[in-house]
């Protein structure tokens, strides 16, 4: 009876989950896409073309079929920790135009203020593709493209899928470990202590789990060298190809506009 109300419950969820356009897209096609809006962008360094791929790849967003809140949340790490990059732009960059500060060989000057900036913004520029692309990706749905259309080796998609799966499990460890020392009353002090005290019991359980997983996984045949059979096909569609053209528009004209307005900074220049 569990048994029972929990798949009706399960295609209940499935039911309300309106379908997006992104969906019908491969997922190894998401793959190409998540490169192809990352790798021109380490062709210059300025900020123009960030900002104009991060607002092209957010107009984007009602095809992807998540909500704005869920990509804020997820892009709000990315944000935080992106200053950082930025930082060592900013304080060890070759000092160009007037000067600001100087300590030592730390300088800050106008020009690498500039770099400074165009490097934050490219590094949430580098993570919004895979927030937006891999958002919806089903697990079972990638290891099926990565066997049948990327032609990879079963034992390895069978293991990143598995891998994948064991993730979200994590998240559940993290949060009963956390609710349980603040049931014991040891939970409230020493954030920082708490934190490396629970990474290494969550490394522990990751071992343990991962060494029995791999046996069960070898118990059923999964390592073996016979030629696998899929129970759901993976193909490519015309959708793919609009999504990559799609993709190749982007930045197209983000590079484009960089390059109009002048601040378009090769790399190794």
């Amino acid at each position: 009876m569990t048994v029972v109300r929990a798949q009706t419950r399960a295609s209940a969820l499935a039911g309300t989950t309106r379908a997006a356009w992104l969906d019908g897209v491969n997922p190894v096609t998401k793959l190409v896409l998540a490169l192809l809006l990352s790798v021109p962008l380490f062709a210059s360094i300025d900020p123009v073309s960030a900002l104009v791929a991060i607002a092209l790849q957010l107009l984007c967003l009602p095809l992807t079929g998540l909500a704005v809140r869920t990509v804020l949340r997820r892009l709000l790490p990315i944000a935080l920790f992106s200053p950082i990059a930025g930082l060592s732009m900013l304080l060890y960059a070759e000092p160009e135009g007037h000067v600001f500060w100087r300590l030592g060989v730390a300088a800050i000057s106008e020009g690498s203020i500039e770099l400074a900036v165009a490097v934050t913004l490219r590094v949430i520029a580098l993570g919004l593709p895979t927030i937006l692309l891999f958002g919806r990706t089903d697990p079972t749905e990638l290891g099926d493209a990565l066997a049948q259309v990327a032609h990879l080796p079963s034992r390895f998609v069978l293991g990143v899928l598995a891998g994948t799966r064991m993730l979200g499990l994590f998240l559940d460890d993290w949060r009963t470990m956390a609710l349980a020392r603040r049931a014991r009353g040891v939970g409230d002090h020493g954030a920082l202590r708490r934190f490396f005290s629970m990474a290494f019991v969550l490394l522990v359980f990751a071992v343990r789990r991962g060494t029995k997983l791999a046996m069960a996984m070898e118990a059923r045949g999964f390592g073996s060298g016979v030629p696998r059979t899929w129970s759901r096909p993976s193909r490519l569609h015309p959708r793919d190809a609009v999504a990559v053209l799609g993709g190749s528009a982007i930045m197209v004209i983000a590079i484009a506009a960089a390059v109009a307005s002048g601040v378009f900074r090769f790399v190794w220049s």
